[in-house]
C-alpha cells in the first residue's frame, strides 16, 4: 500500500461515527501484526470490530464500512505475506517532533499490538520462555505500569538497552514479530529427499558348462 492509501485509510478511520473509538493507522498496523501472529488463524469477523472501536461495539446501521474494511484487509494481506515468508516489512510508524524519543514515536504501534495480544490470547498462551525476548523488545516501549502481573517480562526488559534512534526501535519491532512467527507459526521443515537406489541388472546365473566330447 502506498502513501495515498494510508492517507485514505486515515480519513476513513476519522469518519467512524462517535461514540465509537477507532484505531489510528499506526495502532491498526501493530494490531494487525498481533492478529497475524496468533497460532490459530482468525477470521476477519473476529478481529475487524476492534478496528472501528477498541471495545468492538457494533457499528450504527447507517454507517457503511466497506471502503474502510477493504483497505484494512489489503494491509492485512501485505503483512501476512511478509510474516509468512519471514520477510522485512515497514511498520506504519510515523515520526513526531524532534523532541520525541524512539519509544514515544513507536508507542501507538506497540499499543495496537498490545490490544491485539490482549483481545486474542492464544499467542500469550504459548511457552513463556520462548516469547520472553521478542515480547520484551516490543513492550519495552510501554510504561511499566501498563504491564501488570508481568514480572518476568519486566525483568527481561530491564536487561535491554533502549534503542539509540528510531531506526533501531523499528528494526526491533519487525525482528521481534518474525521471531514470534517462528514460535506461533513455525514453518514446516523441508522433507529430506531419500536417495533412490539404482537397481543393477544382474547377469542370469550361469548354467552348467557343457562337456566336450
Amino acid at each position: 500500500m502506498g502513501e495515498d492509501d494510508i492517507v485514505a485509510l486515515e480519513q476513513l478511520l476519522d469518519k467512524v461515527p462517535a461514540p465509537l473509538e477507532p484505531l489510528d493507522v499506526s495502532m491498526l498496523d501493530g494490531y494487525l501484526c498481533a492478529v497475524l501472529l496468533q497460532p490459530i488463524p482468525l477470521l476477519p469477523a473476529q478481529w475487524l470490530p476492534y478496528v472501528t472501536d477498541i471495545e468492538a461495539r457494533p457499528l450504527p446501521p447507517r454507517y457503511k464500512p466497506e471502503a474502510l474494511h477493504a483497505l484494512v484487509l489489503r494491509r492485512h494481506q501485505e503483512l501476512k505475506a511478509a510474516i509468512t515468508e519471514r520477510q522485512w516489512f515497514d511498520p506504519w510508524v510515523f515520526e513526531m517532533d524532534d523532541e520525541a524519543t524512539p519509544s514515544e514515536t513507536v508507542f501507538p504501534w506497540v499499543a495496537g499490538f498490545a490490544l491485539g495480544a490482549d483481545m486474542f490470547t492464544a499467542l500469550m498462551g504459548l511457552s513463556a520462555a520462548d516469547l520472553l525476548e521478542p515480547l520484551a523488545t516490543i513492550y519495552m516501549h510501554l510504561d511499566a505500569d501498563d504491564l501488570e502481573d508481568a514480572d518476568a517480562l519486566l525483568a527481561e526488559i530491564e536487561t535491554l538497552e533502549p534503542p539509540e534512534d528510531l531506526s533501531e526501535a523499528v528494526e526491533g519491532l519487525v525482528r521481534s514479530c518474525l521471531q514470534l512467527a517462528d514460535i506461533s507459526r513455525p514453518q514446516p521443515k523441508p522433507v529430506a529427499e531419500v536417495p533412490r537406489r539404482i537397481a543393477r541388472k544382474q547377469a542370469p546365473p550361469a548354467g552348467p558348462t557343457p562337456r566336450k566330447r
